[in-house]
């Protein structure tokens, strides 16, 4: 049995099996743990997100930003976008039941054996493990809920900036929700810099990359994720960025997380479906 962690897939569905063809995936055997971003910007959003569903329990994958964006669509309270590859998820048959599947992934997934957590963009540097579990069972707990599409209506927004316990109602949520799937960008003090998106060091003065903070609480944490495309490669700080920007003609890339082969990178190269700077 082999577990890989497979990066954004954003609807790339042939590179997708392209990839598991390489690293010679059996799903009567083998785990995938996906980034999340399942959806979105590729060509094929609907196979793409078949597919991972009917991988069942072989596959592991958490919310990302577009799969949130999908399901803020679906509710009728967000707008479609110009560079949105969804309507054929959106008028597809099995949709209730695909987008039901997708509001029931986790926002967090953490495996002490394997020695690895899964997320899609970051974790800022106030939260520990037991802290970040907490919050993310917090919000799947609404999501799943009858109450998702009032979620959704106040979910999109960068304020509250900075973590804090007594934060509650949507202001706390939303403060969640933007650490799990878009934060890249934090100050020493723990403020979320959401605005910026681009590689490190074109960043304001005085913001870092969230893996870098000094003493941030999850520094002990081997941590996969997503999201960053432009991020490049990472030395050291217990991270494993698996976004390689394959929508954008980048990779698309999987790391093997057990055995003697713990460690090896596989990738495959990807045509560009989307041209950087879209909405």
């Amino acid at each position: 049995m082999s577990i890989f962690a497979v990066g954004d897939i954003q609807g790339c569905y042939d590179e997708l099996q392209q990839l598991l063809a390489r690293i010679k995936f059996n799903p009567a055997e083998d785990t995938l743990w996906f980034t999340g971003d399942l959806v979105n910007r590729g060509p094929k959003s609907l196979d793409a997100l078949r597919f991972v569903k009917s991988l069942d329990a072989r596959a592991i994958s958490v919310l990302g930003n577009h799969d949130l964006h999908l399901l803020a669509l679906a509710a009728g309270v967000d707008k479609h976008r110009s560079a949105d590859t969804l309507n054929a998820v959106l008028a597809a048959p099995d949709r209730d039941e695909l987008l039901r599947w997708l509001r029931h992934r986790p926002l967090l997934h953490h495996d002490a054996t394997l020695g690895f957590t899964l997320v899609h963009a970051g974790l800022p540097p106030q939260w520990d493990l037991a802290t970040a579990s907490a919050c993310a069972q917090e919000l799947e707990q609404v999501l799943r809920s009858a109450d998702h599409a009032e979620f959704f209506r106040h979910m999109y927004g960068n304020q509250p900036a900075r973590w804090s316990p007594e934060l509650n109602g949507i202001e706390r949520l939303r403060f969640i929700v933007n650490c799990f799937t878009r934060l890249r960008y934090v100050n020493a003090d723990g403020d979320l810099d959401l605005a910026s998106k681009g590689a490190p060091g074109s960043q304001p003065a005085g913001f870092m990359p969230w893996y870098t903070v000094p003493n941030r609480a999850s520094a002990n944490l081997h941590i996969l994720f997503g999201h960053w495309s432009t991020v490049g490669e990472v030395k050291g700080h217990n991270v494993y960025p698996l976004d390689t920007g394959c929508v954008w003609g980048g990779r698309l890339s999987a790391l093997r997380l057990d055995g003697s082969d713990s460690g090896g990178w596989c990738c495959v190269d990807c045509p560009r479906a989307q041209r950087p700077g879209v909405n």
